[in-house]
């Protein structure tokens, strides 16, 4: 059993938002210059820039994570994970058939480029990442667990796009097991002002758009490691994210 420290929610220069320096390799990089031992990368909608991350998590020490930001009906962000990527890329196919098509304006929203191992362009997305798809917060549960993944609303501390902004409560009745911070200060505030929030398993991720938002070293989740694999980590992980240990 060792600590594990992580950052479950970072984009790269496939979210418009993102800058065009978040590459797979300088996300990685800039994660062991941190010391964050699991990393998740969760584009807008789209989970297309993850197989370049695997690599590069690989050559880095990286235990990587692939992942989504989606974005639902009603405009609030959900942090979804995957076990293993190619759950992640199925979900990504499924995703694109939920997705409003909207052309992106890249002097407006930046560009959305899709990369290799190497950080080079193969490729960009044309239509805007960031809006909202058509999946609702009532089913975005199920259907990530239908491909084997989990989530969680994202920064739950945030006006712009958080649950509790849009909604004014977290519903009791929706399946989700965890909560993002993006803010630690602010957990006892939400706990005493917002009750079942209480119940969660926290998390608490950067958001990050720049290289200079990742997080330090600081979360952490102590996790079996023996006998050593990055994918025993991660199931190991994703155990504890369900509650099944």
């Amino acid at each position: 059993m060792n600590k594990y420290y992580y950052d479950f929610h970072i984009h790269s220069c496939l979210s418009p938002c993102g800058d065009d320096d978040m590459t797979p390799n300088n996300i990685c990089g800039m994660a062991v210059l941190n010391g964050l031992n699991i990393v998740a990368l969760t584009d807008h909608n789209t989970t297309k820039n993850c197989p370049a991350f695997f690599a590069a998590a690989k050559k880095n020490g990286i235990i990587p994570i692939a992942g989504m930001e989606l974005t639902t009906a009603e405009d609030i962000h959900v942090v979804c994970l995957f076990e293993t990527l190619d759950e992640a890329m199925r979900f990504d196919e499924y995703i694109e058939t939920r997705r409003i098509k909207i052309l992106n304006r890249t002097d407006i929203f930046g560009n959305q480029l899709i990369l290799d191992e190497n950080d080079e362009v193969i490729g960009t997305d044309e239509y805007l990442l960031s809006n909202a798809t058509e999946i609702t917060i009532d089913e975005v549960s199920g259907i990530v667990k239908e491909y084997g993944g989990i989530c969680w609303p994202a920064h739950i501390d945030r006006q712009s796009n958080g649950i509790i902004a849009t909604l004014g409560v977290f519903p009791d009745y929706l399946d989700f097991r965890c909560a993002e911070f993006h803010d630690k200060e602010k957990i006892e505030e939400y706990f005493r002002n917002y009750e079942n929030v209480k119940d969660k398993l926290i998390v608490v991720s950067s958001d990050a758009h720049y290289l200079w938002n990742m997080r330090d070293k600081d979360a952490y989740f102590e996790i079996e490691d023996e006998p050593y694999s990055s994918a025993f980590v991660r199931h190991n992980l994703f155990k504890k994210l369900r509650g099944e240990e």
